[in-house]
């Protein structure tokens, strides 16, 4: 079956002419209309197109829509790229806090000719575009008005050769009884980012730096960093055009403007949109599109979908795949303290209706991820990597490559894995053993000592984080998803506790304080002090027993802060004497 990009779409009620020009343009009274509008445009036109008309299409991975994100492989220099912010209100042009070149609506006149407004606009789109495209630019647009939302779509193949950022924006109506219309009211527009200010601002929030503190912010820089970029959908070290749309999508936000940033990057393939229509949260919401190739054993969904018309390319398995992402606002007392984002919904959009589909889960699904694990130890993974944020592995062919494959896989579910049920986990446990700690040592591993302890390292991280966050769910009152009363909360914490002082030597320094502040926050529960601990009698035997462990509970977190303040003391003299 031969694919046509030109034929999507047209069954959600849209008619394009030869030229891309809508026939009938549908009307948006809100952000949330136009994004819908915005969505079919910007898939057709910038992934579709592409991947039709384009050899080898670079499709996305699922796995690389799952946070935390991984840096960019590659810069595709001929797919489309662009950036946009759209605006719910009229422009003030002096005012505005960012820089374009501004584009105005026609005012109604007379019929025929074009418009002394029609003619600026069209001169000032031309001066920011090559000058090979200069002649089609003119003879597309010679009767058309180039600031319509109609024309928008014939305008997207100029738009994305430009390096900065279009603006849409609703009109002042010229008569009192006409309502106001989305129009493009701008082009090469630069929006502001300062990056420095905000990692530092946003450091001293969740108490990652300190005033002067220069060697705090060495320490913590790349995870308050990383942490930042990530609440707005990107992995750090992203491009300019990304970088700069994050932050001031943030800055929009933080100053209550009602907004879509919108860009698309030529590295990640991917069309992410930061908004907020005027709902009261803490950050603008954040989702993702792309052309996601599905694994080729996930056959009951693929079955499934191309019954119902949603795969795209059923030869290739590839399906157009939204995803809406929750942010975590950061808590240190979180053994997932760099969890910025997580999925919140998955959806599959048909090509040619543009219908949506919410019963699917490609991105979490645990047996698909389980496979994927028993690819990578068995050596039969094909795919590419970033180890360590500077070196690309391809595929799993050697002892070395199956090693950085497999630390790579523990570092982007980290997180996840601490979450897991036991059950899951200790199927995933099984197979890491099986692989890290052979019946036979394996003569293959003698090289690659560091390597092997890196990989340990982040696994064994994640084992000890699970011990925690057992603790945090009885902070809550919770266990194994059961509400439970505060007397079984403190025997539990405390017969917990006990267990892990014995084993707190071999734990690192992170988990440690973790335990330390988890237990501080068991320890000042206000409803806790005022019923049991500050009450001087009248206490029933319930009663006592919760008092009488609390007391042992903060016996253990002095022991846990002796412990921590020794091996702080004894690094700090092992530093010394490296330097004498």
């Amino acid at each position: 079956m031969k694919l046509s990009w030109k034929k999507t779409f047209t069954r959600a009620g849209l008619r394009w002419n030869r030229q891309g020009m809508l026939r009938h343009m549908p009307s948006f009274h809100t952000l949330s209309d136009l994004k819908n509008f915005l969505d079919i445009i910007h898939i057709r036109y910038c992934l579709l197109k592409p991947y039709v008309t384009l050899d080898d299409y670079p499709l996305v991975d699922s796995r690389e829509l799952l946070p935390s994100f991984e840096m960019d492989l590659w810069e595709y220099k001929n797919l489309p790229g662009f950036s946009m912010v759209v605006f719910g209100r009229a422009l003030d042009y002096v005012n505005e806090i960012f820089q374009y070149d501004i584009l105005h609506r026609p005012q109604p006149g007379k019929k025929g000719g074009k418009s002394q407004e029609q003619t600026r606009n069209l001169q000032t789109v031309q001066n920011r575009l090559p000058r090979v495209l200069h002649d089609s630019l003119r003879s597309t647009f010679a009767e058309n008005d180039i600031s319509s939302m109609s024309s928008y779509s014939a305008l997207l193949p100029y738009l994305v050769e430009m390096d900065r950022g279009q603006v849409i924006a609703l009109n002042k109506p010229s008569r009192p009884e006409d309502s106001p219309e989305f129009y493009l009211a701008g082009v090469y527009a630069s929006f502001p980012s300062d990056l420095d200010t905000e990692i530092k601002r946003y450091g001293l929030r969740i108490n990652k730096f300190k005033v002067g503190d220069s060697l705090l912010y060495e320490r913590n820089r790349y995870f308050v960093y990383q942490h930042l970029m990530e609440l707005h959908g990107f992995p750090v070290a992203v491009s300019e055009r990304r970088t700069s749309a994050a932050l001031f999508a943030r800055r929009l936000h933080n100053i209550g403007e009602k907004f879509i940033v919108r860009v698309l990057g030529q590295s990640d393939r991917t069309i992410t949109t930061l908004w907020n229509d005027g709902e009261n949260r803490r950050y603008p919401k954040v989702e993702k599109i792309a052309l996601v190739q599905l694994d080729h054993d996930q056959t009951e969904i693929l079955q499934e979908l191309e019954t119902s018309g949603y795969l795209f390319d059923p030869k290739n398995r590839v399906v157009i795949m939204r995803v809406k992402y929750r942010q975590h606002k950061f808590n240190e007392e979180n053994v997932r303290q760099e969890r910025a984002l997580s999925v919140e919904s998955q959806e599959i959009i048909h090509p040619y209706t543009g219908q949506v589909r919410t019963d699917v889960n490609i991105l979490r699904d645990s047996s698909n991820m389980f496979l994927r694990l028993n690819d990578i130890v068995r050596g039969e993974y094909t795919g590419r990597i970033v180890y360590k944020r500077n070196e690309i592995v391809e595929n799993t062919d050697t002892e070395e490559k199956r090693l950085k494959f497999l630390y790579a896989w523990l570092s982007k579910h980290q997180r996840r894995m601490i979450g897991y049920g036991d059950e899951f986990f200790a199927k995933i446990s099984r197979l890491l053993d099986s692989y890290l700690f052979p019946m036979e040592p394996k003569e293959a591993f003698s090289p690659l000592h560091d390597l092997r302890q890196e990989v340990l390292a982040r696994y064994s991280f994640i084992q000890q984080a699970r011990k925690i966050r057992l603790l945090e769910d009885l902070r809550d009152r919770q266990y194994k998803g059961t509400r439970i009363a505060y007397a079984q909360m403190m025997q539990l914490a405390v017969s917990h506790v006990h267990e892990l002082k014995f084993e707190i030597v071999s734990y690192f320094d992170a988990l440690v304080s973790d335990v330390i502040l988890i237990c501080e926050g068991i320890l000042n529960d206000a409803y806790l002090r005022r019923v049991y601990i500050d009450k001087k009698d009248g206490l029933t035997p319930k009663g006592m027993e919760i008092k009488k462990n609390y007391g042992k509970l903060v016996s253990l977190v002095d022991e846990f802060k002796a412990i921590r303040k020794a091996r702080s003391e004894m690094a700090g003299a092992g530093a010394a004497s490296e330097a004498d």
